[in-house]
């Protein structure tokens, strides 16, 4: 599992490149994610490079957006493939998060307001 970091604009950006988000890597992207949302309210999390996303993973999604927008923070996610849009869609997850291409149109996103 690579997770890789930066910040751009006051806005962090969490590139997920694994091609599997279930329950055994949530973890490892939860030990990054977590302490980046507690120092900044801004977030995109790019997931061009997934491929599969479990329930695990969506529950991560969720908790990630609760504690961005407890902060009165946003988070944009970037890059769904077909399949994880779908599995948003369906579950309702799409209406909490703006959504991206990738994480420059995201970027894009922040900086407009």
């Amino acid at each position: 599992m690579t997770i890789n970091t930066k910040t751009v604009a006051g806005v962090n950006i969490i590139e997920i490149a694994d091609n599997n988000v279930d329950s055994r890597t949530v973890p490892d992207i939860q030990q990054e994610i977590f302490p980046l949302i507690e120092s900044s309210n801004q977030l995109i999390i790019d997931l061009s490079q997934v491929s599969y996303m479990s329930s695990a993973g969506l529950r991560m999604l969720l908790s990630s957006y609760r504690k961005v927008t407890a902060k009165d923070g946003k988070i944009v996610v970037v890059g769904l493939s077909e399949q994880i849009k779908d599995t948003m869609s369906i579950t309702g997850f799409l209406d909490f998060f703006e959504c991206s291409e990738n994480a420059t149109t995201g970027l894009a996103l922040f900086l407009e307001n």
